[in-house]
């Protein structure tokens, strides 16, 4: 199997020993407790699942600066994104060598993890914005990444974390929710050499589906892991409940047993597109994949990104040598009506626009909403049927 990112073996930081486990708890309850943001609970729980090996826990200023300025963390490893912990205000934990990190998504504020804190720095907007400037291609607080960047905090607390659970990913999606480790478990039980992901943040339409189908046989891969998201999304993104039951459905009907597996991981969608996309890269190989689809404005938002450049990024000399994965650039997929088939559209030719069915999120949205299916040939009728309820709701 495909080697972790940045070591030979995967070290998640969650601590697997329950007994030890038990004891971090009990000593979590005497610890000064610093209230976390969701970004930062977020991180927590990727460290502790595996998906950002080799990482041990937080980045300080320094090296959050150097990351976002030249992609790269300490000792040199190449990194994409800072992975940080920023706070508003740190008067419960000043001066203190140990903290326990409370979970601001559990209605119980339980103990996330405990941090060995290197050191509480303060962060000033300027420098705030000056990496969401490297991370996302703009300073514009309309971007949702940006928005949410630059408004975290003011301290950046750094430090190795020993993670203790989840938060709610593992009750509120049981069957989904996994580790890199526990993915990789799975497809060693399969025998599975050749492994694709998908990414995704929506439910699976027809395109989505034969892109996987695409990727499986130009591959001449063993199966593809569609790994969604189940955290955070901006406002009007389908949630997460219901995109697990969508994407299921055509697992279990449209596709060969034990040819696509259904996972998930605890993240928030950082719309970062072309570092995103590095992001995503890492996280997969990490999990055991060997090649991540990468389509058209993949992790992008708006129009704050060109179509391709998430794929244009992995030619990068720097990039193509940290990673052992390997990308499968998709173009956009659409249904031709001239094939009766979903094609990639610049792989067809004799065809203009008219030649395919091209449907808007906002066309698709309203005709849901007025009770309306789209049609077959965008999206399987079981799927809009349930996203009929969830929009109508």
């Amino acid at each position: 199997m495909i080697d972790p990112y940045g070591s030979s073996v995967l070290q998640p930081r969650f601590v697997s020993h329950r007994q030890v486990r038990l004891e971090l708890i009990k000593e979590a309850s005497k610890l000064p407790k610093l209230m976390m943001n969701a970004s930062a609970a977020a991180n927590v729980v990727m460290l502790g699942a595996g998906y950002f090996n080799p990482l041990e826990g937080f980045m300080g200023l320094a090296e959050a600066l150097r990351c976002a300025e030249k992609m790269q963390a300490q000792d040199d490893l190449f990194w994409p994104i800072p992975i940080i912990n920023v706070c508003k205000d740190v008067t419960a934990i000043q001066k203190s060598r140990r903290i326990a990190l409370l979970d601001p998504n559990n209605a119980l504020n339980q103990v996330l993890a405990i941090m060995d804190v290197d050191d509480i720095e303060p962060v000033s907007r300027e420098q705030l914005s000056l990496m969401a400037n490297e991370i996302f291609s703009t300073a514009d607080l309309e971007h949702p990444g940006v928005s949410t960047f630059t408004n975290l905090g003011s301290y950046l607390i750094s430090g190795k974390v020993e993670v203790l659970n989840f938060s709610y990913y593992p009750t509120d999606f049981p069957a989904t929710f996994q580790t890199a480790n526990q993915i990789r478990d799975r497809i060693a039980e399969l025998g599975w050499q050749k492994v694709v992901a998908f990414q995704t943040r929506n439910p699976m339409h027809r395109a989505h589906e034969e892109l996987c189908r695409m990727a499986m046989e130009r591959l001449d891969a063993d199966g593809v892991i569609v790994h969604m998201l189940l955290g955070k999304l901006k406002q009007g993104d389908i949630p997460a409940d219901v995109r697990d039951s969508c994407i299921r459905l055509i697992a279990e009907k449209y596709f060969p047993r034990n040819k696509m597996l259904v996972s998930g991981y605890g993240f928030d969608m950082l719309y970062a597109g072309p570092r995103e996309a590095i992001l995503h890269a890492i996280v997969r190989q990490n999990m055991g994949a060997t090649h991540l689809i990468v389509g058209r404005d993949h992790a992008g938002v708006g129009n704050y990104y060109t179509a391709f450049q998430a794929q244009e990024i992995f030619t990068n000399k720097y990039v193509k040598e940290a990673l052992d994965i390997n990308i499968f650039c998709a173009d956009h997929t659409a249904y031709s009506k001239k094939l009766g088939s979903v094609v990639m559209m610049n792989e067809v030719k004799d065809h203009d626009k008219s030649d395919f069915l091209l449907i808007s999120g906002t066309e698709v949205r309203e005709m849901l909403i007025n009770g309306r299916k789209p049609p077959p040939e965008f999206c399987r009728s079981e799927v809009a049927s349930m996203l009929m309820e969830h929009y109508q709701s």
